[in-house]
């Protein structure tokens, strides 16, 4: 019955998982993306399977350009919202608590994560060019 329970109650988990894909762009495309959690992929544009529940910093480089860093933070959103809300009321507590706690009804925030990389001698230029 407690089994029953847990299965019914964690409906975001069922139906959304508690992975996302998250998808990376840059300008220029083919940069390499390196996230905080130990993810990465060797050129833009690219695909990374990230728990939902996992915020993170993703660093975008390329050779000539200078790196960016892109937070990625989570959020209570759309379909995640709705099954989680209805999983309070047919699931209960238990179902909540579940897509709560492997962070299934969240979404990542953005996504797509992306990027504009400047050639690294232009944004030195820059920064000499704003101190003066």
């Amino acid at each position: 019955m407690i089994g029953l329970a847990l299965s019914l109650g964690a409906c975001a988990s069922i139906t959304r998982g508690t992975d996302e894909e998250v998808v990376f762009q840059s300008e220029p495309a083919g940069a390499a993306v390196a996230t905080s959690t130990g993810a990465n992929c060797p050129a833009t544009p690219c695909t990374i399977k990230i728990a939902r529940k996992q915020e993170f910093v993703a660093t975008f480089s390329k050779p000539g350009y200078a790196s960016r860093d892109v937070k990625v933070t989570t959020k209570l959103n759309g379909g995640g919202g709705a099954a989680f809300a209805g999983n309070a009321l047919v699931g209960g507590v238990i179902g909540a608590g579940v897509d709560a706690y492997n962070g299934s009804a969240l979404d990542h925030d953005p996504n797509p994560v992306s990027a504009t990389l400047s050639p690294a001698g232009r944004e030195t230029a820059s920064r000499r060019a704003h101190a003066i």
